[in-house]
């Protein structure tokens, strides 16, 4: 993987792992030199993880909506910024450009452009790794929600397989490196 995506917060939380976790991604990132694509902000875990990356010599691309970046909380220091028309837009680039997906604890947005991911990769759309960097258990009630999902039979467990899951980032993206996407059903054309 040459790039990966994070999904985080524009918020950096009320525990204080949120914020040293998204700099610990950032820095492992750099120094593996997988460049980072992310939402182009300054502010938050989104700011932190960006600031980490850059510290530690990598390579970091935003990608921000101009209603966002008239806002200014977009970041001025990145190595790349792309404005786009709106949301919708930066999503398709986000994935473009990225090789990989990882979601840091978040809000709305986060879980948006993660599901997304999941959803696009059960359709077979994309067989690019999409992983969960599980802080602190954050999404340990999504995870079980999903679970739940499988259960009762709306998800099959291969397509719950899609999700990689770790509380620790190397070990995540070592998971994601060895990743490979199940089959798509034959019914879906």
């Amino acid at each position: 993987m040459n790039s990966i995506a994070v999904y985080c917060g524009s918020s950096s939380g009320v525990n204080g792992i949120y914020r040293e976790q998204a700099e610990y991604l950032g820095n492992l990132l750099a120094l593996r030199q997988i460049d980072v694509v992310f939402g182009g902000g300054k502010v938050g875990l989104m700011g932190i993880l960006a600031d980490a990356a850059l510290n530690a010599g990598g390579k970091v691309i935003g990608i921000i909506p101009g209603f966002l970046h008239v806002k200014e909380v977009a970041h001025d220091g990145l190595s790349e910024m792309i404005t786009v028309e709106n949301m919708h837009v930066r999503k398709a680039l986000i994935y473009e450009k990225s090789d990989g997906f990882i979601a840091l604890p978040g809000g709305f947005g986060t879980l948006d452009e993660l599901f997304e991911m999941l959803t696009w990769a059960q359709l077979g759309l994309h067989q690019k790794p999409v992983g969960i960097l599980n802080v602190n258990g954050y999404f340990n009630s999504i995870l079980d929600a999903i679970d739940t999902m499988v259960g009762e039979g709306f998800l099959k467990m291969e397509n719950r397989d899609i999700i990689q899951v770790s509380g620790k980032a190397d070990v995540l993206l070592q998971s994601m490196e060895n990743y490979h996407a199940p089959p798509v059903p034959k019914w879906i054309k």
